[in-house]
């Protein structure tokens, strides 16, 4: 076990340990249970998900560590920090359950007020082409090949960039910069052999 892990045997004690320490600025590497764990933890990736938006934090990377329960990173959310779509989902769940916190309340109101929510972006199994992207390829030969060609992790890298950019001028600067790299025949992250 890693010095920096934290372990709560259930989805209640780290509703509680959020309500303690809601504050924590860096975070915690939380313990989570892997399919039929009772020890230490029976706490679900789910689970601790909900707990963290219901208190305005949010998860991040994930890690391994042994065979019956690895690490996830959950850190309050930052003032910047992008939607997505299935969170939204979750949140309006929860919202609708009356589990919502303050923090977490808070969160939500701040997204809506500075557009972030209206910006969520799709996870990768969902994520569309949007028509601008669609049109800068249409209009790129080369590009719109190199494109098709990718693999599943570097076309919703190329769709992410677009959809999540905090302005219209940043949408049409990034759509400019990764059309431009397809056309030289340049990749998000380097393509397997």
């Amino acid at each position: 076990m890693d010095a920096d892990d934290l372990v709560v045997p259930d989805a209640a004690a780290w509703r509680a340990w959020l309500d303690a320490h809601e504050d924590e600025p860096d975070g915690v590497w939380l313990v989570l249970a892997k399919k039929g764990t009772a020890e230490p933890t029976t706490l679900s990736y789910d689970q601790a998900l909900d707990e963290a938006l219901c208190s305005g934090w949010i998860d991040g990377q994930k890690r391994g560590r042994d065979e019956a329960t690895f690490r996830q990173r959950f850190t309050p959310r930052r003032k910047a920090s992008l939607w997505s779509q299935r969170n939204i989902g979750l949140v309006a769940s929860l919202v609708a359950e009356g589990r919502m916190r303050d923090r977490g309340q808070a969160e939500i109101d701040r997204a809506k007020g500075d557009g972030r929510w209206d910006r969520a972006y799709a996870g990768a199994a969902t994520a569309a082409v949007p028509d601008d992207l669609r049109a800068a390829l249409d209009a790129s030969p080369a590009a719109a090949a190199l494109f098709a060609e990718l693999d599943a992790t570097n076309r919703y890298a190329v769709v992410h960039r677009i959809v999540t950019a905090p302005s219209a001028t940043a949408r049409t600067n990034r759509l400019t910069k990764l059309v431009g790299g397809l056309e030289r025949g340049e990749t998000p992250y380097p393509r397997k052999p």
